[in-house]
């Protein structure tokens, strides 16, 4: 029996050293964290938007150039803005514009696909331009992002429908030339 309590403590401290053996794998890899899904782009985040409100050192020089065979439009003294893109804004151009790259869509139209319920928040990460008399338009400062470019096309000396015109457009680090047409 005294052999036998020597012999425990010993027992006890191989078994607890087998337990700390390693694998030659090495140690075992963590579980993966939780899957998160992806916002929904039917909810407004304003984090989404938060990288758009920092300067930068990328810019937009735009030109409206759109026309209907020989009909000309003008943006001349209208607003011309840039949308910062999200998975809100991208599922809002597809349902305002039919699409999240470009579009010419009647005015009328647009607005009849606009959701009832707005949101006071996007209004603030929006940017805002003035078209001059020769149909440019520029925004300066901007971040590196994607950006949805917008304005109202108006027919040259004759009336006829308004048409919004959109167009996504990337910037990246410098100047950027953008036509809408």
């Amino acid at each position: 029996m005294p052999a036998m309590k020597r012999l425990l403590p010993i027992l006890l401290a191989a078994a607890s050293l087998a337990g700390c053996a390693t694998s030659p794998y090495g140690p075992p890899e963590p579980p993966p964290p939780p899957y998160e899904a992806p916002p929904s782009p039917s909810l407004f985040r304003a984090q989404d938007f938060a990288w758009s409100t920092e300067a930068g050192d990328s810019a937009i020089y735009g030109t409206l150039a759109f026309r209907v065979g020989a009909l000309r439009y003008t943006c001349q003294g209208g607003d011309v803005v840039l949308t910062p893109e999200t998975p809100w804004s991208r599922r809002r151009m597809t349902i305002l514009y039919g699409s999240s790259s470009s579009a010419a869509v009647a005015v009328a139209q647009v607005r009849a696909r606009m959701p009832s319920a707005s949101n006071e928040d996007y209004a603030r990460f929006v940017h805002h331009a003035t078209c001059d008399g020769a149909n440019h338009f520029n925004f300066r400062n901007l971040p590196d992002g994607g950006w949805f470019a917008i304005t109202v096309a108006k027919p040259v000396g004759t009336p006829g429908e308004p048409v919004a015109v959109m167009r996504r457009v990337e910037t990246h680090g410098g100047p950027r030339s953008l036509t809408l047409n």
